[in-house]
């Protein structure tokens, strides 16, 4: 039998509360509907609103109240670094024109790992490793994936 999963939870949960683990690279993470095994062997079957992107640390609840904390796998993705903070930000913003899904902190940066845009990222004079790691990229400027929202409203006039 599948445990089926409906709710993410919102809120801090206690952690020393008893939980299991989900492990998923972030191409599965981004999923509302997914047939999966816990990291006990536990066939579940996520059942989730569609946008929903799960990030690691996140906690889901299961039709039969089981708590389940999503793990962020390690998976195959580029780091680059560089010494001075202007590379990394130019680096960002080829990356960003070619609509890649980046990950960023303030001394690397990391996306998928493609050969081809490792060969670009060198050519701007940045160093690029291929590691194991998780990948959390950014979720975008209309909040996806941040698990919270924001409200744009604006007000326009105009002269005629």
């Amino acid at each position: 039998m599948v445990l089926k999963i409906y709710e993410r939870l919102d809120v801090q949960v206690d952690e020393s509360e008893k939980y299991a683990t989900l492990t998923l690279p972030f191409e599965l993470r981004q999923k509302s509907r997914l047939k999966a095994q816990l990291d006990d062997a536990t066939e579940v079957g996520l059942i989730l609103s569609r946008g929903e992107l799960l990030r690691g640390g996140d906690f889901l609840r299961a039709e039969n109240g089981l708590l389940i904390k999503i793990i962020a796998a390690d998976e195959t993705v580029s780091t680059v670094t560089h010494k001075e903070p202007i590379m990394l930000l130019r680096a960002s913003y080829h990356l960003g024109n070619r609509h890649v899904p980046l990950q960023i902190s303030e001394s690397w940066i990391r996306y998928t790992h493609d050969h081809v845009l490792d060969d670009m990222v060198i050519g701007l004079g940045l160093d690029v490793i291929c590691e194991q790691a998780p990948f959390e990229p950014e979720g975008g400027a209309y909040g996806g994936g941040h698990g919270h929202s924001h409200s744009h409203e604006h007000t326009h006039t105009h002269a005629h």
